[in-house]
């Protein structure tokens, strides 16, 4: 016969498994969050086939060797973020990824399609404009650190970045083996060390979601001389891009 301090021990053990199970097979719905897209004026949409879906570009043309590619946070329709992203780049063509199930894209985000596709559409933008700008916003930033990591940019700019989800992620849930369990893991402060691109971080003096021992630990890992910080005073994670300082610090040369 069974003690209850065993019966007990038995259903604690079975609700942590349990748990960890349920962390597991939902893990990727805490990290994505698809938006519809919205219109924006002086833009147009180019459909990008990747492998196994077909991407939606949100896009403003401009002539010229110099462009933007633009990838945003988890909850981000891109296509709002066209008007600042015009005002810090005046002369030049914007691209602005929706991510697989975001703005009419279709296919499943996962961090490894994030940044094929990634990948596929800045080749796509090199082949017009010689001259690219990469810029990743919160979850984006980990795709533009990767794409940095493998192709070579004219720049880098990172809006309040992370070194880890997986860092992340285990701040939040200490009891759980986050490191097995999780799939997405964005390990962006990894990749920074191959950067050679000279890079930007823009920090949000009171963001809520990315700590800024994350973000200080990610600037950390880039090289000597790579990478410059700047933080954003009175703003959050959400309103960043609200402040007066934001366009200049997008389209500031580092």
């Amino acid at each position: 016969m069974l003690r209850p301090m065993s019966v007990l021990a038995a259903i604690v053990i079975v609700a942590y498994l349990a748990a960890c199970a349920a962390l597991f097979v939902f893990q990727r719905s805490p990290i994505y969050f698809p938006q519809p897209r919205s219109d924006a004026s002086d833009a147009n949409i180019m459909t990008l086939p990747v492998d196994g879906a077909d991407l939606v570009v949100t896009v403003r043309e401009r002539n010229g060797p110099w462009a933007v590619v633009y990838f945003g946070g988890n909850a981000e329709d891109v296509s709002q973020s066209l008007a600042a992203l015009a005002a810090a780049f005046p002369d030049r063509a914007l691209y602005l990824m929706h991510y697989r199930g975001y703005g009419g894209s279709t296919g499943t985000p996962s961090e490894a399609a994030l940044v094929a596709d990634a990948l596929l559409l800045y080749d796509r933008v090199l082949a017009q404009h010689r001259n690219i700008v990469v810029i990743g916003r919160s979850l984006g930033s980990g795709v533009a650190v990767q794409l940095a990591s493998a192709r070579s940019a004219e720049r880098l700019v990172l809006v309040t970045p992370y070194d880890s989800v997986m860092a992340l992620a285990a701040s939040q849930f200490p009891y759980v083996p986050v490191r097995w369990l999780l799939r997405d893991k964005f390990d962006s402060a990894k990749h920074a060390q191959s950067i050679a691109t000279p890079t930007v971080l823009i920090a949000a003096e009171n963001d809520e979601v990315i700590p800024r021992s994350s973000t200080d630990a990610l600037h950390e890992r880039f090289a000597t001389g790579v990478a410059s910080l700047q933080v954003i005073p009175g703003t959050g994670h959400n309103t960043i891009s609200s402040s007066p300082r934001y366009p200049a610090l997008l389209g500031a040369p580092k």
